[in-house]
């Protein structure tokens, strides 16, 4: 990974939620970088119009369409 500007959000929660996800992308080999983490905690509207999605899972465009695969099949199971 060159730089930061390399990255696209592929996922944006409460602090927990990202978590869960990352490991679910790292657990694939997906490497994935958590942003705005104490930000969107501590106050998330900040971070974030309304404080929703204020953390933030950015990976490198090259790995964004398989986790948009896990991603979605994480949030069915969830909600199932």
């Amino acid at each position: 990974m060159e730089n930061t500007t390399d990255l696209v959000e592929i996922f944006a929660g409460q602090h927990l939620e990202v978590e869960l996800v990352r490991t679910l992308l790292e657990a694939s080999g997906i490497e994935a970088f958590v942003f705005d983490s104490c930000i969107g905690t501590i106050t998330p509207w900040y971070a974030a119009a309304g404080g929703a999605g204020a953390v933030r899972l950015m990976v490198a465009p090259a790995d964004a369409e398989e986790a948009h695969v896990l991603i979605k099949e994480f949030d069915k199971n969830r909600n199932a």
